[in-house]
């Protein structure tokens, strides 16, 4: 067991569900995860933050997803803890260094996946340039909507668990 998750393990509950919250923005998954404490390993940790995620329900997976700014912008989203951002900031570097009109590109995209689907776009962004998430947002505009919310609730799901390894090296 790592010393990152000994500590983590060792949280009150609050604390742990305050820390996972920096994480996934849906206090459901949160706080169900925190009450699955200990855990024997990374792995553990992971798995059943998986098995959360998907036995909920998509006002869970909303609120999650109402927790992250748009790909593009800069300021923090409502209620995102300053570790969030930070993390949010991280791993949208490539964006902000992307030329003018790919930013207006991105932010009259994010316009119109809001329109369509009710929610923000959301993809894992790590390692990925400007042009690659304009082409996946382009791509999943034309996706039904029930499925679009599938597939942005496995964005949301990778996300969680790059966050999850960061909250374990603090």
């Amino acid at each position: 067991m790592t010393d990152g998750l000994a500590a983590f393990n060792m949280l009150s509950a609050e604390e742990a569900a305050a820390e996972l919250l920096k994480c996934c923005g849906s206090k459901m998954w949160a706080h169900a995860l925190s009450a699955h404490r200990p855990f024997d390993s990374e792995g553990e940790l992971l798995e059943t933050a998986d098995q959360i995620w998907w036995a909920l329900g998509p006002e869970d997976w909303l609120e999650a997803f109402g927790h992250h700014p748009k790909i593009g912008e800069k300021r923090a989203a409502p209620g995102q803890s300053v570790q969030a951002a930070a993390w949010s900031a991280e791993e949208q570097s490539a964006v902000a260094k992307a030329a003018e009109e790919k930013l207006e590109r991105l932010a009259h995209l994010n316009r119109v996946y809001l329109d369509r689907f009710g929610f923000i776009f959301i993809v894992c962004a790590t390692g990925k340039t400007t042009e690659e998430m304009l082409a996946l947002l382009e791509e999943r505009l034309g996706n039904e909507p029930e499925r679009e919310l599938r597939i942005a609730a496995e964005e949301q799901r990778r996300i969680t668990h790059l966050r999850l390894r960061k909250l374990l090296q603090l």
